[in-house]
């Protein structure tokens, strides 16, 4: 059999889609904008760049309330932040940042119209409790395609453990109880556990886990609406942000790797407790060190929706790669105390109604 990785990859019979091309090095389907090959990182000198005009030309703008920072077309001239629904926000120019440039991009896969759609139909559910006086021509309107910055970090951990290890295994036991007036003798099987002790290493490498950059979007929000499929990253250019807002980085790396670090230490340790012998454990002591870190500021595409409802700021995201779609949403206490009731009386009418059956 011919050795595969000496065969010229512009004659294997691929399906490509119509204008695909694919990588001189490896032979993987590239898009026509792709600078770089997804699958080794080779250069596409063949790529077809983006257009760039008006991407560039951008108003920054941060807000004063929650702290975000958004880029948006240069002829804005007001601004209403996305993530609180405030206007409290000023000018800025990015000179004044000096921060990391973003590395990879996420293109957006959900149009605008399927994410008002989606918002809809998530609204719509459970609307018999939605607040009657909520205005949702308003609300809709303020549904916004942004690119957030999100941190990807990769590291290798190295652990060390010890544990109590348990072994189960079984005696049988002869009891005696009383029946009818007499004594009866039985068995049982009884189930005993042997502990030992254990120690030993534990190395692992890992990635995946995105942390959000931006203080306008908290980590529990973010962690809604994923995952993101990284695979379909793209070497960032600022032609992917034109017609769309943006914003900086507000969460620094350093602050996004305690969070990340904590998420995988958190890995080590059930994966630790898999790895362990024995039917069961106790006692489980993990020492974890991180090296070997790597980190990319990735741009990922959200549709975000906040609006304010008597005086309470409720929030709508959508995952403008996947549209899985999460948030929070105004209840009625009326309607709800309403139910309640209702629900209250049709249990007292079943009890009734049972109490009266012919016994």
């Amino acid at each position: 059999m011919a050795d595969l990785a000496q065969l010229d990859p512009t004659t294997i019979d691929i399906a490509l889609p119509s204008g695909a091309d694919v990588c001189p090095a490896c032979g993987a389907p590239l898009e026509a904008h792709d600078r770089f090959c997804v699958a080794c990182g080779a250069a596409n000198d063949r790529a077809v760049m983006l257009p760039t005009k008006g991407a560039d030309l951008k108003k920054h703008f941060r807000c004063q309330t929650c702290g975000a920072e958004v880029a948006a077309d240069a002829n804005q001239r007001t601004f209403t932040c996305p993530f609180c629904d405030s206007n409290y926000v000023v000018e800025y120019a990015p000179a004044e940042t000096g921060r990391q440039a973003p590395e990879f991009v996420i293109p957006f896969a959900v149009t605008p119209a399927q994410a008002e759609e989606k918002f809809r139909v998530w609204l719509r559910t459970n609307s018999w409790f939605r607040p009657g006086d909520l205005v949702m021509a308003k609300v809709v309107e303020k549904l916004r395609g942004v690119y957030l910055p999100f941190w990807s970090f990769s590291m290798l951990a190295e652990s060390g453990w010890s544990a109590n290890i348990g072994e189960y295994w079984y005696r049988t036991e002869t009891y005696t109880v009383t029946v009818n007036g007499k004594s009866q003798t039985r068995t049982r099987r009884v189930r005993e556990t042997e502990w030992w002790n254990l120690s030993g290493r534990h190395h692992q490498y890992y990635s995946g886990y995105l942390v959000s950059g931006s203080r306008g979007l908290d980590q529990r929000y973010a962690d809604r609406i994923k995952p993101f499929h990284l695979a379909a990253l793209k070497r960032y250019e600022s032609g992917y942000l034109a017609g769309w807002l943006s914003e900086e980085y507000s969460r620094e790396r350093d602050e996004a790797l305690e969070v990340c670090q904590q998420v995988f230490y958190s890995e080590v340790q059930r994966d630790v407790a898999a790895f362990l012998p024995g039917d069961t454990h106790r006692s489980l002591d993990v020492r974890t060190n991180f090296s070997a870190i790597n980190s990319d500021l990735i741009l990922v595409p959200i549709y975000l929706l906040a609006y304010r409802y008597r005086d309470k700021v409720y929030r709508f995201l959508i995952n403008g790669q996947t549209g899985k779609a999460e948030g929070d949403k105004p209840v009625s206490a009326q309607r709800i105390a309403v139910a309640v009731v209702v629900g209250i009386v049709l249990v007292a009418l079943a009890v009734l109604a049972f109490s009266m059956l012919p016994r």
